[in-house]
């Protein structure tokens, strides 16, 4: 009854794995490892599903790869406080000002669209992009789609290939974690392995 969508949508996943861009991907480990040898901060950016990504990814960057990193989403009650008091477009590029973003430092966003000021879709990342490149700070994502303003102005981008476009959202947040965690997983870039990758049998 569900198996042919289990089938296609498993196989559009494979097809998407497979052409994932792997020297962006790389380009990508080599200016975190320079974000990390200069010791700069790592700011995570993502709205709903991709938010809860980027609190993951906080967590897998400061604990594996031994990078400062941080994201506006982890504090509800400063996100709210800031929609509400001066609006959903500046909520990140504000709370990234009193975090006092420079150039020494990198943010990173995670979106399937990677914001749109023409569609008026994840303003606030665009602000803050934005912001990011008024400072200097080096700018870098995984999204899918076209990856909108995200890919036109980042660094470093990792586009998820659309395989269906009835099923964008899916992969193209499925995509964010597999690339994510192939960074930090990376034997020449982590600083420390997984507890269960040290549990040998």
């Amino acid at each position: 009854m569900y198996k042919d969508y289990i089938d296609s949508y498993l196989k559009e996943t494979q097809a998407i794995a497979e052409k994932l861009d792997q020297n962006e991907i790389n380009k990508m480990i080599e200016m975190l490892r320079d974000l990390r040898d200069r010791k700069g901060r790592l700011f995570f950016l993502g709205v709903g599903g991709s938010a809860g990504q980027a609190s993951h990814a906080v967590n897998d960057f400061r604990k594996l790869a031994s990078i400062e990193s941080y994201t506006p989403v982890d504090n509800v009650s400063e996100l709210t406080a800031r929609t509400n008091d001066d609006g959903f477009h500046t909520a990140f590029s504000n709370w990234l000002s009193v975090s006092r973003l420079s150039g020494n430092d990198a943010v990173l966003v995670l979106s399937v669209g990677g914001g749109s000021l023409d569609s008026n879709i994840s303003t606030n990342i665009v602000e803050a992009l934005k912001f990011a490149k008024e400072v200097g700070a080096k700018i870098f994502g995984v999204v899918g789609r076209d990856g909108g303003y995200t890919a036109k102005i980042a660094d470093a981008c990792v586009i998820v290939p659309v395989v269906n476009p009835n099923t964008v959202t899916p992969h193209s947040e499925a995509f964010q974690s597999v690339v994510l965690h192939l960074i930090v997983s990376h034997p020449k870039f982590q600083s420390r392995k997984g507890t269960w990758e040290l549990i040998q049998k």
